[in-house]
């Protein structure tokens, strides 16, 4: 008897939302998504408010012989929401995985400066939309008995230090929504984890107007040294989307080349260093 297959996504079904790009043919944290899901198998139902952008995102799957349709909606908007996975359904007959990527990078300032009208609007596109998903989802992926949702966060939402208030509070709410969400569906087999990117370069950042000089000085802080791309966030929601993954539930996971981990190029201890212990007691005296 032949091995079954690995990361074989046949059969299943899945809505990515925020599935376009700002730039044609740009590979984005939804696109990348959207792409690797069907190359492996996957029907997948492109979100995107932007049916254009979405569109684009087709072509490519098409083009490698996947199967996508583009569905217009607002992930804001509860009614959107609903329609969109009703519409899921009805093209594709089911609904197995869902993967929550739309987000902006929202209001800047601090408590004392931020614009309160503005954190209400970003909280509701990075948060809320969000819910909103998950509320019309879930109750497809219970007709199955089981289910896998992928919450997009960064690691602004684990570290401090970001010149935002609402940007990293919003990732961490995200965080601690994934974790809420895995407790109350875990005993219905509905996994739900979260991927927390780095400073990958995406069309999103590039339209942000980033220059060569800032992102030599965002590589720096990882441990890699390496820049990510919309790719490295796509495999490894691929990979919490996947069978392979069915007994991983609430995981919070950085794809960040290990910038929370630690700081890179720790110098190394020198020969007169080594005598002491942790408790700085040389080992003469001991």
């Amino acid at each position: 008897m032949a091995s079954p297959k690995a990361f074989d996504f046949s059969g299943e079904v899945a809505i990515v939302s925020g599935a376009g790009s700002r730039m044609k043919g740009e590979i984005g944290n939804g696109r990348a998504t959207a792409i690797l899901l069907a190359r492996q198998g996957a029907k997948v139902a492109l979100l995107d408010h932007n049916v254009e952008w979405a569109a684009d995102t087709k072509q490519m799957i098409d083009a490698e012989g996947g199967i996508s349709e583009v569905i217009e909606a607002d992930v804001t908007n509860e009614d959107s929401c609903k329609n969109a996975v009703a519409k899921t359904v009805q093209l594709f007959g089911t609904l197995h995985i869902l993967v929550n990527i739309v987000g902006v990078g929202g209001a800047m300032g601090d408590a004392t400066k931020v614009d309160m009208e503005a954190w209400d609007r970003d909280m509701r596109i990075n948060v809320t939309s969000m819910v909103l998903m998950s509320r019309h989802a879930i109750p497809e992926m219970q007709k199955n008995g089981r289910g896998a949702i992928v919450n997009l966060s960064s690691v602004s939402g684990l570290l401090g230090g970001n010149p935002s208030l609402l940007y990293p509070t919003t990732k961490g709410a995200i965080i601690q929504m994934t974790r809420a969400m895995a407790a109350h569906h875990g005993q219905e087999n509905i996994r739900v984890n979260c991927v927390a990117p780095g400073m990958v370069f995406t069309p999103m950042v590039r339209w942000r107007g980033i220059d060569d000089d800032l992102r030599k000085a965002r590589i720096g802080q990882n441990l890699m040294k390496k820049e990510g791309t919309g790719w490295d966030v796509g495999y490894a929601i691929l990979f919490l989307c996947s069978k392979e993954a069915s007994w991983i539930t609430g995981l919070i996971m950085p794809v960040d080349a290990g910038t929370t981990a630690g700081k890179a190029d720790r110098p190394a201890l020198k020969e007169d260093n080594l005598a002491e212990t942790t408790s700085g007691i040389p080992n003469s005296k001991l």
